[in-house]
């Protein structure tokens, strides 16, 4: 499969796999969070998605479209390891939905994140949130869900949390 194929299929399986989360979430209250903004499009949709909810965005180095950058008081900057701990008293809520693009090419780097991801995640989360990854991650507290009927296994990932970490 080419590149650009598989590039066509990922994007596919997040918006499918993000449609499905927001169904799964309308009448759970709290925020949501977006992990990893990269150049906005899946922030886009979740303002689409989630037209009166807060969006809260974590970004290591915020680079945008410049019609996709979140306002200031809801994004934070940095590594995930320092902003997830301390989050959870702007947000005032925990999220009823995360979607974390996290992979980025190294596979070093891609494992790193999900360690940390799945570390400090807990920080924002509640019983029920609903994660949305394009990586798995690995923890007691999360429960895999079923992912839409035209999403291959190991494309894109879907959870709900059960617990805290």
């Amino acid at each position: 499969m080419s590149r650009l194929d598989s590039f066509i299929r990922r994007l596919l399986a997040q918006r499918a796999c993000l449609e499905e989360a927001a169904r799964l979430v309308a009448d759970l209250p709290g925020p949501i969070v977006e992990i990893g903004l990269g150049n906005g499009r899946t922030y886009d949709h979740l303002k689409e998605l989630f037209p009166d909810r807060p969006i809260y965005v974590f970004e290591r180095k915020p680079q945008p479209h410049p019609e996709c950058m979140p306002p200031s008081d809801k994004l934070f900057v940095g590594d995930i390891a320092r902003t997830l701990p301390t989050a959870l008293a702007r947000m005032q809520r925990r999220a009823a939905l995360v979607h974390a693009d996290i992979g980025c090419g190294d596979p070093v780097a891609t494992a790193r994140n999900r360690r940390k991801l799945a570390r400090y995640l807990p920080a924002i989360v509640a019983k029920g949130t609903v994660i949305v990854s394009d990586q798995p991650i690995e923890g007691r507290w999360l429960s895999p869900l079923p992912l839409p009927h035209d999403v291959e296994e190991g494309r894109y990932f879907l959870y709900r949390c059960v617990s805290f970490g």
